[in-house]
């Protein structure tokens, strides 16, 4: 937050962690996680919020996601929310104002590219919810990255997965009240069959994303689309 808002400069982390790594007190996969994070990533979205201009944020929505931002997430309340994962998530925000990077772009951001949160919605969300979420910080993050509103001018496909990655990713599966494997019937996880759920929405605008051919591929042959999808549509808790 403090890098975000002006008040310290990046190359004075950068300096200070490598230091540390010189010193044998930091390991280098961490080192250079940060340093690529502070002076790669982090400088092309500050050089991005200037060339996508203004009205990037209210004038991409190239999936067409109309849904509103739900109240417990504008009032983040982890009571409401089944999903192990996405619960945690909240109740970090409601608690810090912050998550990790896996959390915001593959819990939160992915459920909400899954159920169609409108963008510029999320965006704002995103920006009074997080104590780092300044007004350039987002746009590119979420607009582009998370939620793929722009049609690939920052990320080339949309950063959507089933309950198999979370699962690698973490340990919210193993005591949660749905299985990952699972996209049929009450305990089927809302991320997985969301994951198919949300292609079947979105097949006809990313066709032509060589990227996706593969998971197009897939949700073709899946036997069961129509039950999953109707499923997806007419669930009310997650």
């Amino acid at each position: 937050m403090p890098i975000n808002l002006g008040l310290l400069h990046s190359l004075e982390v950068v300096e200070r962690v490598v230091a540390e790594y010189e010193a044998g007190r930091a390991p280098l996969n961490s080192v250079e996680g940060l340093v690529r994070q502070l002076i790669g990533w982090r400088d092309w979205v500050w050089h991005l919020y200037w060339h996508l201009g203004p009205d990037y944020t209210d004038s991409n929505n190239f999936l067409d996601a109309r849904t509103p931002v739900p109240e417990d997430w504008w009032r983040p309340d982890s009571s409401a929310v089944a999903a192990a994962c996405l619960s945690d998530a909240l109740d970090q925000v409601a608690q810090t104002g912050w998550t990790h990077h896996i959390l915001r772009l593959m819990v939160l951001g992915n459920h909400a590219l899954q159920r169609g949160y409108d963008p510029a919605e999320l965006t704002a969300w995103f920006r009074d919810a997080f104590v780092d979420g300044t007004a350039w910080v987002m746009p590119a993050n979420v607009v582009g990255m998370s939620q793929f509103a722009d049609g690939g001018v920052v990320a080339t496909k949309p950063y959507a997965s089933g309950g198999a990655y979370i699962q690698k990713m973490s340990d919210y599966c193993g005591s949660c009240r749905f299985d990952p494997k699972k996209r049929l019937g009450d305990d089927a996880c809302p991320f997985t069959a969301g994951y198919w759920a949300f292609l079947d929405r979105v097949e006809p605008r990313i066709r032509g994303n060589h990227r996706m051919a593969q998971p197009l591929a897939g949700l073709r042959r899946l036997a069961d689309r129509e039950q999953v999808v109707a499923q997806e549509r007419a669930r009310d808790a997650y």
